[in-house]
């Protein structure tokens, strides 16, 4: 994928089978929300969900942020939500 995504959100699922499950969200529609985990759902093929069924996580350190706008790989999304995932390991022990 050459094209580089400006994605600034993650969510959390808060229904359906994937429910706890955080993803990027890559574009937002008038009635769905395009999220993408860079393993089962990957960029060519993002999951379209329901805005309401997501939990929008709007507060991230900058340094997120900034790998987020530069999105080109599934393996870049893949390491933003590893380090999502230990900062907040980190914070919540």
């Amino acid at each position: 994928m050459s094209e580089t995504m400006q994605a600034r959100k993650l969510a959390v699922s808060r229904a359906g089978h994937d429910k706890g499950t955080v993803y990027v969200v890559l574009r937002e529609e008038a009635d769905r929300v395009f999220v993408a985990d860079g393993k089962l759902k990957t960029i060519s093929r993002p999951k379209a969900k329901n805005p309401r069924h997501l939990q929008m996580i709007i507060h991230l350190k900058e340094d997120l942020l900034t790998q987020m706008a530069g999105i080109r790989e599934d393996s870049d999304i893949r390491r933003i939500l590893r380090q999502y995932r230990s900062y907040t390991e980190r914070t919540h022990e």
